[in-house]
């Protein structure tokens, strides 16, 4: 609880302070080693593109460079934090940060490719217009330098942002071939993901 107050008092003073904010995105930068100070400045970063995304769209710029950091650790804020001011950026912003952004399907770190994995759904709804391009980027997982067991795990990610956007997908039996391949996946959540979006949309096979 302690905790939670301290993000909520943090964005509050980011909100207000314009030096706070630059503190908080210094401390997202690869530069910064301080774990704890990295994950509460992320915490506070986040609450703020969920309550108050005015305050950061124009720092979207900064963010964007995290992107092309080069540790994991500051690619995976940038990701979080993009991700959801993506649902509301109407400048075109998200599009030309669409490649490096995708680009990360094929990180060294697992984690930051899961996690561009299972965020497109909550893009891919909020830009309509990107899904087919989304879309192709998820299928092409198997391009990936992953093993095939880590390449699996990914999938099933993808398959979960696939249920999300599924209904507006223009390629639907290209998503349904690839989910029904996943049904014997090396990963037992992916084969999980593959028999729940199967069942969800059985109407559609």
């Amino acid at each position: 609880m302690a905790r939670t107050q301290s993000v909520t008092s943090s964005a509050r003073d980011a909100l207000k302070d314009r030096a706070a904010l630059d503190r908080f995105l210094a401390a997202t930068a690869p530069e910064n080693k301080d774990e704890k100070l990295r994950n509460h400045a992320f915490r506070s970063l986040m609450l703020l593109a969920q309550k108050h995304p005015e305050a950061l769209l124009p720092r979207w710029d900064d963010l964007a460079r995290l992107l092309k950091g080069g540790h994991s650790f500051s690619k995976y804020p940038a990701i979080q934090i993009l991700a959801e001011l993506a649902t509301v950026e109407t400048g075109g912003r998200f599009e030309k940060a669409f490649r490096a952004h995708y680009g990360l399907l094929d990180d060294e770190s697992i984690a930051v490719a899961a996690h561009i994995a299972g965020l497109s759904g909550k893009i891919a709804k909020a830009r309509p217009a990107l899904e087919p391009r989304i879309t192709e980027k998820l299928l092409t997982i198997d391009g990936t330098h992953f093993y095939q067991g880590r390449k699996d795990l990914i999938k099933g990610h993808a398959i979960e942002s696939f249920a999300e956007y599924f209904s507006q997908a223009k390629d639907k039996r290209t998503i349904l071939e690839f989910v029904q391949q996943q049904k014997a996946a090396a990963s037992p959540r992916t084969r999980k993901a593959a028999r729940r979006f199967l069942e969800r949309f059985a109407e559609e096979l």
